[in-house]
């Protein structure tokens, strides 16, 4: 019998061969990690990620089977030797007692990591009781938000879902070149300053195809932010999606180019909302676009507020130092839950400049029908095109 090995199984072997050395795969498990829900597997879920951290393949992968995981705040720290896939399976549950989380900035943190890829898991925060102790003001910690990503550069987080977060579910902070994608946020419409996604001093984000319903805004995007890309999101319930707050200090940085398009808000307090402190900041938000949104029962559909102060102590009354420029509204339509469907309140100081209504149709809901939208303008300086309800207030 002849024992010479056929080519295509040789070829078979080398593809083998070549898999193995250029990836590696790191399971919780296999590091002590159990998804019962109860064993605390979270010094098994950092040292899975430092193996694969430190691996040197082209791509490793730390992989969560299906079950229930038990973990405490941990922080998966970079740079990594190699490309990272985080591939979740099962689900992260926080501990009962709030406490354990609510005293930290983060439960899940990825710091200074390039090059890496979430897919799939649930993550559950169980925010519920700390909330309840917020609600009757107890001595309570602020709360931990769910997911943070600080210094983090190419991203990708994709099919993630996120439940009942502390505080805010999603944090990017100083990140660049990142992309969320099919995500799933809930917390219940009460719930205190549960934000679904908050950006800050980042660029090139881009977050798409998500379903985000929270107890404040939807996607809120701070100071220092550039280059975002919100498309395709179903907002509600929640605050909306926020540009904003800015101006909350004198010297800060700006937001620059921010485009919204192709989403829906159901029942939520805002639609679109640029909002700034009434106080001396050299803060701006310039080149923004919102275009092709519906509106289901909003209360705010378009609204510029640079009268913000939500501590009711501002004495600087309408006199934002945050420069408001070149904004575009186009292709909203729906229904307004109050009449005035589109408020333009800018700084007397430092109006709003090039705003652009074009192509709105926004009715008030009423039960009677007699009282007719209306449009609610402020130092704003802009122009309208094509067809727009209600009435031009420019």
């Amino acid at each position: 019998m002849s024992n010479v090995i056929p080519l295509s199984c040789k070829l078979f072997i080398v593809v083998i061969a070549i898999k193995l050395c250029t990836s590696a795969a790191h399971n919780v498990v296999d590091f002590g990690a159990r998804g019962d829900g109860k064993t605390d597997s979270t010094s098994s879920f950092l040292k899975a990620w430092n193996a694969a951290c430190n691996s040197d393949v082209p791509t490793a992968s730390m992989v969560v089977p299906n079950g229930t995981f038990l973990v405490k705040s941990v922080t998966f720290t970079g740079p990594c030797k190699s490309d990272i896939k985080l591939l979740i399976h099962g689900t992260l549950i926080a501990p009962n007692n709030y406490r354990f989380l609510g005293s930290n900035e983060s439960w899940i943190m990825f710091y200074s990591v390039s090059r890496l890829s979430i897919v799939g898991g649930t993550l559950n925060a169980k925010g519920s009781s700390l909330w309840s102790c917020k609600s009757v003001g107890n001595h309570c910690p602020f709360g931990a938000r769910s997911l943070s990503f600080q210094s983090c550069n190419k991203v990708l987080v994709s099919g993630l879902k996120s439940f009942n977060s502390q505080r805010v579910h999603i944090s990017i902070n100083g990140c660049s070149n990142m992309i969320l994608q099919r995500m799933k946020i809930i917390a219940p419409s009460r719930s205190p300053n549960t934000d679904g996604i908050h950006i800050g001093s980042s660029r090139n984000i881009t977050i798409t195809n998500s379903n985000i319903g929270t107890g404040d805004d939807c996607i809120s995007i701070g100071q220092g932010s550039m280059k975002m890309r919100i498309d395709r999101i179903v907002c509600g319930p929640g605050h909306g999606i926020s540009i904003g707050s800015l101006g909350s200090s004198a010297i800060e940085n700006g937001v620059d180019g921010v485009i919204v398009t192709n989403s829906i808000f159901t029942q939520t307090q805002n639609g679109v909302r640029v909002k700034s402190w009434p106080k001396a900041s050299d803060g701006y938000a310039k080149n923004l676009v919102f275009k092709n949104l519906t509106m289901r029962n909003v209360a705010n559909p378009i609204i510029i507020d640079q009268d913000y102060c939500p501590t009711k102590s501002c004495t600087n009354s309408k006199n934002s130092g945050v420069k408001v420029s070149q904004v575009r509204f186009e292709q909203i339509k729906g229904t307004s839950l109050t009449q005035k469907a589109i408020t333009l309140r800018c700084s007397s100081t430092n109006p709003c400049q090039g705003i652009e209504l074009k192509d709105i149709d926004l009715t008030y809901v009423n039960h009677n029908f007699k009282k007719p939208t209306l449009s609610d303008c402020e130092n704003a300086r802009g122009f309208c095109t094509g067809f727009v309800y209600p009435k031009n207030c420019l």
